[in-house]
């Protein structure tokens, strides 16, 4: 992988026509271990978040031996990297075979589950391979609601009396049995995790059951970018939210119990941005060579704003109208031919963006490489490392906005 010290250097010596990663596994490790040493818990990196070797090699080094897995896919990406590491199967529903490999191929001993049926399934298989169901730990996963940019209680999650049964149920088989939670993706509301903390608690003391862990998922947010006009965002601050956390395990009785956190967003946002290459500008639209079925879908939905920076291309030579220092709103076309293929808001640009220039989209790494798709043939898989933080490099004078274009 080249090297260089920004993205502006590996722009302007490489000139790309196709979108370049900028991995930065300095800022990786980083807020790993930052995440690690503020939570007194597991750490278990959620591999959906971004599973790319070079993230899942760079976490190892950093300290990182739990991961939270959904897929045989998943499992095989963790063990090749490595090889000694633990993982805990949280996917609330599995295939039979899925289940299978992952206790007889990866030794995996802790699954998730909200519903009987999977109670059922994981038992005939335990059964099968002649395991003791008293060296497998089941995490029951609780309900939970709240306020996040993307929520992820719509398909998981029984409910208190739900949960209560199946906790019996587990233990009466013979299992261990844990409780386990998910706020969403980029929380927004501190107090969703006091709301499940109190299922959590209600549950333990209905159930009469012994609880042997506590696992309060994700959710943790990442710093991203606003827009400046309407105030910058207070950046999250991921000591004091876990400070707060744990205020309240130790409100609701938990704190006895062992803790695993499952945090994505928060280690592996800033670890990456995208170069990509405006094609051409087409008035107050300019089309670029990624979008949204690659590299951008966190723009597409608009729910989280990126910051990005305009890097001019040195090699331009005809005359740039407009001012360098006056910001205006650009619709951003992505590069494949459906016509969907649009950020659902402007990137306010420098209007003197034109084409041949790149733009240096920052905090992408979550996500974004999961999501991309072959659709027409594009697939982004250019990486370079970069050494200076994105926000070490200069101003992000660009942002997406929430404000529609009054004009195209």
């Amino acid at each position: 992988m080249e090297r260089f010290a920004t993205a502006r250097d590996a722009a302007h010596e490489l000139r790309p026509d196709v979108p370049v990663y900028c991995f930065r596994p300095n800022v990786l490790t980083a807020d790993a271990r930052t995440f690690a040493n503020a939570f007194p818990g597991r750490t278990a990196y959620a591999v959906k978040t971004n599973g790319e070797p070079i993230v899942l090699e760079t976490l190892t080094a950093a300290g990182i031996d739990c991961f939270d897995v959904a897929s045989p896919g998943e499992f095989a990406a963790v063990r090749a990297v490595a090889p000694h590491a633990e993982m805990l199967y949280m996917h609330p529903v599995k295939a039979q075979s899925d289940i299978r490999l992952a206790l007889e191929t990866y030794r995996i001993r802790a699954m998730a589950l909200d519903h009987e049926d999977e109670v059922a399934k994981i038992l005939r298989i335990v059964r099968g391979l002649d395991l003791d169901p008293k060296d497998i730990t089941l995490y029951v996963r609780l309900a939970a609601r709240g306020s996040a940019a993307y929520e992820l209680s719509k398909k998981f999650g029984a409910a208190p009396a739900h949960a209560v049964e199946l906790v019996q149920r587990i233990a009466n088989v013979g299992f261990k049995v844990g409780l386990c939670f998910h706020v969403g993706s980029q929380m927004e509301d501190a107090g969703t995790y006091e709301r499940a903390l109190a299922t959590a608690a209600w549950v333990r003391g209905r159930s009469s059951v012994p609880i042997v862990a506590l696992d309060i998922g994700g959710g943790f947010p990442a710093a991203y970018g606003s827009d400046p006009r309407r105030g910058a965002l207070a950046q999250p601050d991921t000591g004091a939210l876990i400070a707060d956390i744990m205020r309240e395990i130790d409100a609701w009785g938990l704190a006895d119990l062992p803790l695993t956190a499952e945090p994505g967003r928060v280690i592996v946002a800033r670890s990456l941005s995208v170069i990509v290459r405006v094609l051409l500008r087409k008035g107050r639209r300019i089309y670029i060579n990624d979008g949204i079925w690659a590299s951008l879908s966190d723009s597409w939905t608009g729910k989280i704003t990126l910051p990005a920076r305009l890097l001019p291309d040195p090699a331009h030579r005809g005359k740039r109208p407009g001012n360098p220092d006056r910001l205006m709103p650009f619709r951003v076309c992505g590069a494949t031919c459906d016509s969907v293929d649009i950020l659902s808001r402007p990137f306010y640009l420098p209007e003197t963006v034109d084409t041949g220039d790149w733009i240096e989209i920052g905090h992408i790494g979550a996500y974004s490489l999961a999501l991309r798709t072959r659709f027409n043939g594009f697939y982004p898989d250019t990486f370079v490392e970069v050494t200076t933080p994105f926000e070490a490099a200069g101003p992000a004078e660009s942002f997406a906005t929430v404000e529609t274009m009054a004009a195209e």
